[in-house]
């Protein structure tokens, strides 16, 4: 805290912004505890003005919600952490105390260097991954939907894609990564002698859903079928692969069907149960079926993989298979953290600055005051036929006795502990660099 020179007592003004972060990921929490924080992009501006409305001052906030992570960002006055992790608990129906053990706290430039590495793609499972920097973009499009984004984390986050563009440009940090996607397809040609004789079906039309379509496509499978709450949506990624569209309502009937089920939505409840898999195996007479379950929540009921000639594979068995080629990305890496702490200082340069923001603006303002006062003074003298030289003498005399008063009377004021720093403080400000002369011999 500091304090602006005023008349009669001295505001206090406080130091700035502060940033702060809380997230959970696929390092700190398993699967079915993150899928309890999972927000569907729609959900992100009612959420988040319920989190603001829940803590004091409402601070600028932020939602990032994927499959790997759930993070809140926040910018205020005054760090509200425990607010925020009692926030997001009761939303995910969990102790607080459970949520702190898999989760992570940071603040100002452990927060922006954090979300540096996210936008990066250092952070993410799939090591260089791009998803992650589209996904930011529609948080922040959200936060700001919401009325939630301020100048703080404006800064944060541009900075952040800036960033993560130089990372991408200046380094390889993104040559070798394997998509969860791609992943998908080596796993099934793994299982299966020849793709090209499968039936594959997606369930879901969203971004994940498009790239595992694209991999598999390429291997030319038998055919392919998408399944989707909304057909329309449906019949328009499904038109790009000359692949069947289907309700999902119908996809109990047909689960049989398909020796390859790719599923990612944004369904809060799982939407592939126990029941349909074993009729669907009964029908298939116990022939292998290859499934994927990409969402967080799980769309696939986690009882599936226990059944036999059932391959289940979810976004954490995933990671196993993007590890690969993790170790020929570490000079990369390196690279990359040049770049991100680059970043994180100039961030927090400016956050420093903006804390003056309020102080030098108190100023300006005292100064006009100042100002106006000694001029209205001025044109008194002048309309009572006083000289030019005498009026200018007393506005100038004027506006230095109030700018050095609040010096003076620090200096007078000072004990003799306090006394030196009081006058190198006052020597700074008024003497340019000049030494003050030793106080103590006055």
């Amino acid at each position: 805290m500091s304090l602006a020179i005023s008349r009669g007592q001295p505001k206090i003004y406080n130091q700035g912004m502060s940033v702060w972060a809380l997230g959970l990921n696929h390092h700190t929490a398993p699967l079915d505890l993150r899928g309890r924080f999972a927000f569907a992009i729609d959900q992100v501006e009612p959420t988040l003005k319920g989190l603001r409305a829940s803590l004091s001052r409402q601070p600028e906030a932020t939602l990032l919600s994927t499959c790997n992570r759930t993070e809140i960002y926040c910018a205020g006055e005054h760090v509200d952490l425990d607010s925020t992790i009692e926030w997001l608990a009761r939303n995910g129906g969990v102790s607080p105390a459970l949520l702190r053990s898999h989760s992570y706290t940071l603040h100002n430039g452990d927060a922006a260097r954090h979300a540096f590495r996210v936008a990066s793609g250092l952070d993410s499972m799939v090591l260089g991954e791009p998803q992650i920097l589209g996904q930011m973009k529609d948080a922040v499009r959200a936060a700001e939907d919401a009325g939630a984004m301020g100048t703080t984390l404006h800064q944060l986050f541009q900075r952040s894609f800036a960033v993560a563009k130089e990372v991408r440009s200046n380094t390889e940090i993104g040559e070798h990564s394997i998509s969860m996607a791609a992943a998908s397809v080596r796993l099934a040609g793994q299982l299966f002698e020849d793709l090209g004789d499968i039936k594959v079906l997606f369930v879901g039309a969203g971004e994940m859903i498009e790239l595992a379509a694209t991999h598999f496509a390429a291997k030319k499978p038998k055919s392919m079928a998408i399944a989707n709450r909304t057909l329309e949506r449906g019949e328009k990624l499904a038109g790009r692969f000359g692949a069947e569209v289907m309700r999902l309502a119908d996809l109990p009937l047909r689960l049989h069907e398909f020796d390859a089920v790719i599923s990612c939505t944004a369904s809060t409840l799982p939407i592939i149960g126990l029941g349909a898999v074993e009729r669907a195996l009964k029908l298939r007479k116990h022939k292998p079926m290859f499934m994927v379950d990409l969402a967080v929540p799980r769309d696939i009921e986690p009882e599936v993989q226990a059944l036999e000639d059932i391959y289940l594979y979810t976004v954490d068995d995933l990671a196993k298979v993007v590890q690969t080629g993790k170790d020929n990305r570490q000079a990369a890496v390196a690279q990359a953290e040049v770049i991100i702490d680059a970043g994180v200082q100039n961030f927090m340069h400016w956050l420093n600055q903006r804390g003056t923001v309020p102080l030098i603006q108190q100023l300006n303002a005292q100064a006009d005051e100042w100002r106006a006062l000694e001029i209205n003074r001025a044109k008194k003298m002048l309309a009572k036929g006083e000289p030019v030289e005498a009026v200018l003498e007393a506005l100038s005399r004027g506006l230095t006795q109030k700018m050095l008063h609040g010096a003076m009377t620090e200096l007078h004021a000072s004990d003799a502990e306090n006394r030196d720093s009081t006058a190198q403080t006052v020597s700074r400000l008024f003497l340019r660099g000049h030494q003050p002369k030793d106080s103590s011999n006055h």
